[in-house]
């Protein structure tokens, strides 16, 4: 009898990502300063990590290495079983739309376009050519899962900034990705709504990708499985709190 990978505790499954010592100084001021001084980190399918810090403490250089838009320095990087700490900017391009989701704290949608269409979009720059059957009906069960189907004749003018959140973050999820990430996605909505968007997140593990999820709110970090605090170039564990 085969088990589900799902139903395997994540710990015990192959990692999707693993740091190691991964280092990064930002070179263009009057003084190098070190960012990242030593980060480990691993993320297995179906982990939702949090990463705390304050401002200008590294975070969003941290999963702009993560999500292959920048290198490091020292260091390596595996996805999987790769090791990727020096991949060309080419080959990173296509890892980037095969393997990563990215949602942001702005929407970046086409105002122009309705919320399916907005979605669409992923699958056309990122998965080649899909009959427009198969491509519509990937749209609509990824915006169903986010909880807004009934939404996807709208444009974003007519939605709220969940709304079009959640729109983005369907975008992210429709080319089904191994890795979510996440930087700071709620810094522009109110509480309520911002609770509903890191919820949307959170569930998006259950399918088995890895969400990594920078932000500065300590409530929503503590809806993670784990929470992690970035501070002197270095990642190390906050202890949470029970959330009812």
């Amino acid at each position: 009898m085969t088990t589900s990978p799902l139903l395997v505790p994540a710990a015990l499954q192959p990692p999707l990502i693993n740091l190691i010592g991964v280092t990064k100084t930002l070179k263009g001021q009057d003084q190098p300063r070190t960012i990242l001084a030593g980060v480990d980190l691993t993320v297995h399918p179906g982990d939702s990590v949090a990463i705390l810090g304050r401002s200008g403490s590294g975070k969003s250089t941290l999963l702009s290495l993560i999500g292959l838009f920048d290198r490091p320095d020292g260091g390596q990087y595996l996805l999987g079983d790769r090791d990727i700490t020096k991949i060309p900017e080419r080959k990173a391009a296509a890892l980037r739309s095969a393997e990563f989701g990215f949602v942001f704290q702005r929407f970046f949608l086409l105002k122009h376009l309705t919320a399916a269409q907005n979605v669409a979009m992923a699958l056309v720059n990122g998965q080649g050519w899909l009959p427009r059957r198969k491509r519509k009906a990937k749209v609509l069960a990824a915006l169903e899962r986010v909880g807004i189907g009934h939404l996807a004749k709208h444009k974003p003018p007519r939605l709220s900034g969940g709304e079009q959140q959640r729109v983005a973050i369907a975008r992210a999820l429709v080319r089904e990705p191994r890795i979510l990430l996440a930087d700071e996605p709620t810094g522009a909505l109110d509480t309520d709504t911002g609770n509903l968007v890191v919820d949307v997140l959170r569930q998006a593990t259950e399918q088995g990708c890895g969400l990594v999820l920078v932000t500065h709110d300590h409530d929503h970090a503590a809806k993670m499985g784990r929470v992690l605090h970035l501070s002197d170039g270095v990642l190390n564990p906050v202890p949470q709190r029970v959330v009812v």
